[in-house]
């Protein structure tokens, strides 16, 4: 079954029925009601229900296929932070854990467009990515479906990869 586009005149009807009005034009800076019009988008896009996007505190989120994306609204940077939870370690992670997914990003394993990002408070390794500008609404689409896809590349391979780096070196020079 075809599905209509999601972009011109289809868009727009699409963001109107739902209640969300137009999209605002990508490059503009980036408002507290345009990434909440923005998230809702994309996780009505997702087959969600409608919803709220960026609550009163600034968070949001959306489970999808396996993988947790998580939304903040940052009022002082006026920045939109999108974070794909690769692991959740129930203790705080041993010395060198951190630094050792931050070598493999270095190493050039594909991020999906993110960066390494480790959240003290809720132990949560994640990948995540910034917006301080009005993306496209397919371009952000499009960029948190990849970075949806690394973070489970991440918990599938990188993970146990890392964890024999920084555990078991030993192991990997007798390769």
């Amino acid at each position: 079954m075809a599905t209509a586009p999601r972009s011109g005149l289809a868009g727009l009807l699409k963001s109107w029925v739902a209640g969300l009005g137009p999209a605002a034009p990508a490059g503009i800076p980036l408002t507290r009601e345009l990434a909440q019009q923005l998230v809702q988008t994309f996780i009505h896009s997702e087959g969600s229900p409608i919803s709220p996007g960026i609550n009163a505190q600034g968070f949001g989120g959306l489970a999808a296929g396996g993988a947790q994306l998580y939304f903040e609204w940052h009022e002082d940077t006026k920045a939109l932070e999108c974070s794909a939870l690769v692991y959740r370690f129930r203790q705080p992670p041993k010395p060198g854990v951190i630094a050792g997914f931050e070598a493999e990003a270095q190493e050039g394993t594909d991020a999906g467009g993110g960066t390494v990002d480790y959240e003290p408070e809720n132990r949560g390794l994640f990948l995540s990515r910034t917006y301080t500008e009005v993306p496209g609404e397919r371009t952000f689409a499009k960029e948190m479906r990849r970075l949806m896809k690394a973070s489970l590349r991440w918990n599938r391979e990188v993970l146990d990869r890392v964890a024999s780096r920084v555990f078991h070196p030993e192991e990997l020079e007798k390769r």
